[in-house]
């Protein structure tokens, strides 16, 4: 029992044959897909041109991204930084107690008690 059979044979030929259709029906001809023409509506159209690659929108909103990025993070949030350090750091410690605003009169820091407890 070394082989196939005469019927074995001509069956496996058979399915390479059927196999062979099969994958040559499944390459497409120059002709298809024959999809019907896309409708795009006034936003999926804009979006559709917008993200081509390379176009000029692309590049310019990217720009302005950059330029946003630069504006808060090297000069909005180091000159609010500054500010809120001179503020609440410098100013407060120049004052040696609290100030009346209506009057400009300075309150001397009350005493600490030489006791620790509350």
């Amino acid at each position: 029992m070394g082989g196939y059979s005469a019927d074995e044979k001509l069956r496996l030929q058979q399915l390479r044959v059927l196999r062979r259709r099969w994958l040559r029906d499944q390459e497409l001809s120059e002709r298809e897909p024959v999809l019907p023409p896309r409708r795009l509506g006034p936003v999926a159209a804009f979006w559709e041109r917008f993200l081509q690659p390379d176009s000029l929108w692309r590049h310019q909103v990217f720009r302005l991204y950059r330029a946003g990025v630069f504006t808060v993070t090297r000069l909005l949030l180091p000159s609010w930084l500054a500010l809120y350090y001179i503020k609440y750091h410098v100013m407060v410690s120049a004052a040696r107690g609290d100030r009346i605003l209506e009057t400009g009169e300075i309150i001397p820091p009350l005493e600490e008690d030489p006791d620790d407890h509350h």
